[in-house]
């Protein structure tokens, strides 16, 4: 049996904001733009008292909150502390899957400092990020990933949670679904339409009913509500993607316009391309319209892209396939993926 923890940071950009910056203590706080269209990248505790999200539109946080303070974001000294906090985690185990700046996967059936347990070894690494950041972090910890994720959001903040072998099915039954990792907002929606709220009425369902309902999710929901995860922790886990996006302050109609910022984030991507020296495949252009209607353009090349012309040209041909706008728009991104995947036909779609 596994002993896996999860370690989630709390509030992260905005804990070191209000770290760094002591007159911040205490009030609501959202990194990100204060401007019309930006964006709510990250929410202090107090903020979020006041229903204050990330990803939240600005103007949404201030009608919320009229006394929230904005700060912009300084993401190079998020990963800054960010390689401080994973250190500490090399210091126990060598199987380390981070999943973003502020969260990872810890497998720590055989840890280092030979602590006695997977809970002495997840209060001791908390210990040690506060004494070393001045930061506070949740852990979950549990016999595999999809329960260890689950745990660590039950005793936020400054907390943590065991779920154990004999528990799992018991509080993967109790809750609803829309809080597993690994169903989003629109699945919980349809399988409320289909009377499946919590994780008792989700192992009610056979896996035949699933894949039949779901596809080859089918599969992932029938394990999670029966609190099964075989996923290892992989510490040499392959990002599947690099992306960059922008919102406008106002939305934009004009092709030159559009494409001079197409560019930019391309740009973006490519500069995490020279720095990584991985080469994708499928190229996908994301736009936002004015009334928030997303749509995307993908097309996978026979080979990967080894050069910026080559990113530059394939992403103004996909922004070039929404013509003539419908609307103006007010985002777009540039995402490249398929790195190290197998040559097949180029094809354009609409994701």
């Amino acid at each position: 049996m596994r002993k896996i923890i999860h370690v989630d940071m709390d509030a992260f950009y905005a804990s070191v904001e209000q770290r760094d910056a002591p007159d911040l203590k205490g009030l609501p706080v959202a990194v990100g733009g204060s401007s019309g269209r930006g964006v709510v990248a990250a929410a202090s505790y107090e903020a979020r008292r006041f229903g204050v999200r990330s990803a939240m539109p600005s103007v949404t946080a201030l009608r919320r909150c009229p006394d929230l303070v904005f700060v912009r974001p300084r993401f190079e000294v998020y990963k800054a502390v960010s390689a401080q906090i994973r250190a500490i985690f090399h210091d126990y185990t060598d199987l380390v899957e981070p999943l973003s700046l502020d969260e990872a996967y810890l497998d720590v059936t055989e840890n280092r400092r030979a602590l006695p347990s997977a809970t002495a070894t997840a209060e001791e690494i908390r210990a040690r990020i506060a004494a070393d950041t001045g930061l506070t972090a949740s852990a979950g910890i549990s016999y595999n990933k999809f329960l260890a994720k689950l745990a660590s959001d039950m005793n936020k903040p400054n907390g943590q949670c065991v779920i154990p072998l004999k528990a799992g099915p018991r509080v993967v039954a109790a809750l609803e679904v829309k809080r597993f990792h690994g169903i989003g907002p629109r699945t919980a929606e349809r399988m409320a339409g289909l009377g499946i709220h919590t994780g008792a009425d989700l192992a009610r369902w056979t896996l035949a009913d699933l894949t039949r309902t779901f596809g080859k999710a089918g599969r992932w929901y029938h394990d999670i509500a029966r609190g099964l995860d075989d996923r290892p922790v992989r510490p040499d886990r392959v990002r599947k993607s690099s992306g960059s996006e922008t919102t406008f302050h106002h939305d934009l109609t004009d092709a030159d316009a559009i494409a001079e910022r197409v560019l930019a984030m391309a740009d973006d991507v490519w500069e995490w391309v020279e720095k990584t020296r991985q080469y994708g495949r499928t190229v996908t252009v994301k736009a936002k319209y004015a009334d928030f209607r997303i749509v995307t353009r993908s097309r996978t090349l026979t080979t990967p892209v080894r050069d910026r012309a080559t990113l530059h040209r394939t992403a103004l041909a996909l922004i070039e396939t929404l013509y003539p706008l419908r609307m103006g728009l007010r985002l777009v991104g540039v995402t490249l993926a398929g790195f190290g995947s197998p040559t097949e036909s180029p094809q354009l779609d609409l994701l």
